[in-house]
């Protein structure tokens, strides 16, 4: 946690020295090329890539690849007589103040709080048991996280189905359901929606807007894996399947419960946020941090460091819990927010931007065209993380909440939809995707490739259910 908090007073302690004015100095988007977006391909990409290729290389040096391509879009900014210091340091505090610290303070929190929960008790993998496990990770994964529910209830559905032969597809189908389309009803569920949250999107707008997409998509998907689960469980070896654990039943029970109560505090915080409006704010060279957001921010960090001291390091260490994911998440993402500034400001120039075709290609004379905001934003997902792929098409669609939720209705839920459902598609779509896999290869389950993951499960189960989604909302 002293690494994260160093990372945020990076990006805020600069902006310190500055006054704040009336007029903020930003990048304008119709006098920058195409150019300026390649340290933002380049993370992506090395996300995509690396681990693949060079997975010893980018474990231990990730952060040092994301240095790189923030120092290779800084350094140019800094530099460039249209830009300079001023507004590269308004842009970085901007997006720093106002997106990526309480991103990753509400990431901080989810992930802290749920991993002092542990389940106990032992359970046998039927069917029937797999598909209630599933389905209370995905109704729990929009008020804790996709985050917190995956990191919850990974480890008692693998030791479910510890002695079953055939499990892969178990793993992959909770990668769909809790690790990201169960996070569809809040903006506490997956980053996307908080960010959407953060610029000004109802908390319970979502919650309306997303039910019946994501009840459609989680019945399609519930019925294809326990008509598969069912297949593979009469292919195992029934007598090799034992309700026991060392030659006693453990009793069904949940340590650390008083971590849940927490997490109904991180709801309250974060909704205290969305509906108090004290009219206060404090500005940093140009930038309004406004008092509702920074209480939210600091009461998520006091239920952080009330949930560190009283959970038992039993119960953590049980649950296999340390710092490494939530690090990583936090330095990848400094990154993508910071490269992700020029790319966000060319889709703000709209038809006079380096970008202009895929504003063309979501929009005609008759305005936005849902479908493409849909498919756009979800392909993107799969493959540049959902959450900047968010803040994207976000922009592209105006950027303004207000019209967003009213007018243009169909557009935001096409690309909030868009953006949580297809994170599924692939192990980089959504940050507890590669979670969930690596604690899976942890406990001995083979996980398919990339590729594998995409070809044999995305593709022909996730795809024809998108295809429907579009047909009947968009």
């Amino acid at each position: 946690m002293k690494q994260i908090l160093f990372y945020y007073s990076i990006l805020c302690l600069p902006g310190l020295a500055f006054s704040g004015g009336q007029e903020a100095p930003h990048l304008i988007g119709a006098d920058l090329s195409i150019l300026w977006v390649i340290p933002f391909v380049g993370i992506l990409l090395s996300i995509a890539i690396f681990p693949l290729v060079a997975p010893n290389f980018w474990h231990k040096n990730f952060g040092k690849v994301s240095l790189f391509w923030a120092v290779a879009l800084l350094i140019p900014l800094l530099i460039n007589h249209n830009v300079g210091v001023s507004i590269t340091l308004y842009e970085v505090l901007h997006v720093g103040l106002l997106e990526y610290i309480p991103f990753i303070i509400l990431l901080l929190a989810l992930f802290t709080i749920s991993g002092g929960v542990q389940l106990t008790g032992t359970l046998v993998g039927k069917p029937i048991i797999n598909v209630i496990i599933i389905l209370i990770g995905t109704l729990l994964a929009s008020w804790m996280g996709t985050t917190g529910a995956a990191i919850l209830l990974i480890r008692p559905l693998i030791r479910a189905n510890k002695d079953r032969k055939y499990k892969v597809h178990t793993i992959v189908f909770f990668i769909f359901l809790v690790a990201n389309i169960g996070g569809s009803l809040t903006p506490l569920g997956d980053p996307p929606l908080f960010l959407g949250f953060l610029k000004g999107v109802s908390f319970f707008w979502t919650t309306s807007a997303m039910l019946m997409p994501m009840i459609m998509v989680v019945c399609y998907l519930i019925i294809v894996y326990f008509l598969m689960d069912s297949y593979y469980y009469n292919k195992e070896d029934l007598p090799v399947i034992r309700p026991q654990e060392d030659g006693k039943d453990q009793k069904l029970g949940v340590k650390g419960s008083f971590n849940l109560l927490l997490l109904l505090g991180v709801i309250s915080s974060v909704l205290l946020s969305g509906f108090w409006r004290p009219h206060i704010h404090y500005t940093v060279h140009y930038v309004d941090v406004e008092l509702q957001n920074l209480t939210r921010d600091i009461l998520l960090l006091l239920l952080v460091f009330v949930s560190w001291k009283l959970t038992p390091q039993k119960i953590r260490q049980a649950n296999e819990y340390t710092w490494f994911p939530i690090v990583e998440v936090a330095k990848l993402f400094a990154c993508i927010f910071i490269t992700i500034i020029p790319a966000i400001a060319i889709l703000k120039a709209g038809t006079n931007g380096a970008l202009a075709g895929i504003i063309q290609s979501v929009s005609d004379d008759a305005g936005p065209v849902n479908y493409m905001y849909f498919w756009l934003t979800g392909i993107l997902s799969s493959f540049l993380d959902n959450a900047p792929t968010y803040l994207v098409f976000f922009n592209t669609a105006g950027g303004d909440p207000a019209m967003l939720m009213g007018k243009y209705y169909d557009t935001l839920l096409a690309i909030s939809a868009g953006a949580v459902f297809m994170g599924a598609n692939t192990y980089i779509g959504n940050a507890p995707n590669f979670m969930v896999k690596s604690i899976s290869e942890s406990a001995g389950i083979d996980m398919p490739s990339f590729f594998g993951y995409l070809v044999k499960y995305s593709l022909p189960i996730l795809i024809p259910i998108f295809v429907l989604v579009s047909l009947v909302f968009f």
